[in-house]
């Protein structure tokens, strides 16, 4: 059965206001507070609320058929709550339905994935605890800013406790490949990724009241039926986009609220559901990993990071940003990390670009990619010097050693954690009346001891644990009665002779053909 998935981002960045060389060092107020508040209250008047309105009557109307998920950016959020509150409260009242799901995204909705691990995880782990606070529902979908994934970014969500992640089916990554199917990351087989159908969002986002337009205007009935006609093992349907596109992009008088509206009641005839992106993942099996070495985008025509990094200017500024992100990290100062937050926001660099590629660049302020340099540029030079102030004669030595006080803080906060996860653990095993428990990690490093191990073993809590040769293991381990030792040498030899013959490894990635013959060996050993 074809199920679709709706998707829509909010966000609205900080506005930055005229910044003159000469107030460097003099004026360390960045924005331009009447532009924020005019912006977010005109998205709200005329998109965030009627959308979110249509929405709800959709769910309600439908009995929950209808169901949406939204990504919401910590900066975005910081917008609404002072200037348009209305819309956090249509987005509770959506919440209460049941019938949407909230995803995670960096909370300054910028670009740190390309440029700092601890940045991006830090404001990715931050935006999970403030959805959380909000809406009472722990996220488990990540979406990074303008959908950017790569290999790389997909395991650093793996490593966060994320089970997906959205990104853009993009042809030169999918090649003869739909965007239909569930895929998982290369690199973490546990983190499944659904891909966005461009052209169908894009006819919705882009395209709707353009009078020019072939299929203008667009009917309910006909989108569903395009989507009817796909193949039938073609089963999920992404459609991703601003929700800005609904009233701004596109003006509510071209009735694209009708239009959606109409969708749950045509999409029921041809016997199409709606899906969250956590029941997609949950209820469909991906189809084999998906390859992307390079960072792929929904922007533009050339789907990659070009939109906000293709020239020199972007890259000079993104690259002084975050030469002090480490230092940042470090600091106490609360209004130092808000500023670094705002100025992280990917339009500030988007607004530099000089791609010529037929769309209309939205400059806000600025006349020209230039102009929109030196502002930004300006900024960032009263910023760094307020940086430096604090931390002006630290090499890179000195901040790994602060860093790595932190780091052990972490440690003990995660020590912490475990051993009351431990005793959860207790309690449920207790409840549930289970005989055996077994552990298995990949690389079992038991920094914290063996102690805690032996008393838990001791008490019952654990039957074996079950770790790979692929790390080092101290003799004493090897002795423990609850140790068991997954020997990998032949499966990392399979992966060294498939790479000196030039193969792919996908198969040897995907254990699923190896545990349904390890299962059909097993049945027939019972049978005997």
């Amino acid at each position: 059965m074809k199920t679709i998935c709706f998707y829509f981002e909010l966000h609205q960045i900080r506005q930055l206001k005229r910044y003159r060389f000469f107030d460097i060092g003099s004026d360390h107020y960045y924005y331009d507070d009447y532009a924020n508040e005019s912006m977010t209250m005109e998205l709200a008047e005329k998109s965030y609320v009627p959308a979110l309105q249509t929405m709800l009557e959709m769910i309600r109307e439908s009995n929950g058929a209808f169901k949406v998920a939204f990504s919401v950016s910590g900066t975005g959020l910081e917008m609404l709550e002072l200037y348009a509150p209305q819309v956090i409260e249509l987005l509770h009242e959506i919440n209460k339905t049941g019938c949407c799901e909230f995803l995670c995204e960096p909370y300054s909705h910028g670009l740190s994935s390309l440029a700092s691990k601890e940045v991006f995880m830090e404001e990715v782990m931050r935006q999970n605890r403030k959805i959380k606070e909000l809406f009472g529902k722990k996220p488990k979908v990540l979406r990074n800013s303008g959908l950017i994934y790569s290999d790389e970014i997909g395991e650093m969500a793996s490593q966060m406790g994320f089970k997906g992640m959205l990104s853009e089916g993009a042809k030169h990554i999918l090649a003869w490949k739909s965007p239909h199917f569930v895929y998982n990351c290369a690199l973490a087989s546990n983190l499944k990724l659904l891909l966005r159908d461009y052209k169908l969002s894009d006819d919705i986002s882009l395209r709707f009241s353009n009078p020019d337009w072939s299929e203008y205007p667009l009917f309910a009935e006909t989108y569903i039926d395009w989507i009817s006609q796909f193949p039938e093992e073609e089963q999920v349907i992404n459609i991703f986009m601003n929700l800005s596109a609904i009233g701004m992009a596109q003006p509510l008088e071209s009735h694209i609220l009708d239009f959606l509206k109409a969708l749950p009641a045509c999409a029921a005839a041809k016997g199409i559901t709606f899906s969250t992106p956590s029941e997609i993942i949950d209820n469909h099996k991906s189809v084999g990993p998906l390859e992307v070495p390079y960072p792929l985008s929904w922007m533009d025509e050339e789907r990659d990071a070009s939109s906000w990094l293709g020239n020199t200017l972007q890259r000079e500024a993104f690259s002084k940003l975050y030469s002090v992100a480490e230092r940042i990290m470090l600091t106490d100062d609360k209004k130092l990390k808000q500023d670094f937050d705002y100025l992280q926001a990917a339009e500030n660099l988007r607004f530099m670009t000089t791609k010529q590629n037929g769309i209309i660049t939205e400059r806000c302020i600025y006349e020209s990619p230039y102009d929109a340099f030196t502002n930004y540029m300006n900024i960032l030079g009263d910023f760094l010097a307020r940086v430096r102030a604090q931390y002006p004669d630290m090499d890179n030595e000195e901040l790994g050693a602060m860093q790595q006080v932190i780091e052990n803080q972490e440690v003990e906060i995660v020590q912490l954690e475990a051993e009351v996860e431990q005793l959860k653990t207790k309690l449920a095993t207790k409840e549930k009346k289970a005989a055996k428990i077994f552990v298995f990690s990949t690389f079992g490093l038991f920094t914290a001891g063996m102690d805690a191990l032996d008393k838990a073993y001791e008490e019952g809590l654990f039957t074996k644990i079950f770790t790979t040769n692929l790390a080092y293991r101290k003799p004493e381990i090897l002795e423990k009665p609850w140790y068991v030792e997954v020997n990998m040498c032949k499966y990392v030899a399979h992966i060294i002779d498939t790479l000196n013959h030039d193969t792919t490894i996908s198969s040897l990635l995907d254990p699923n053909t190896r545990i349904a013959k390890l299962l059909e060996k097993h049945r027939a050993e019972l049978a005997e």
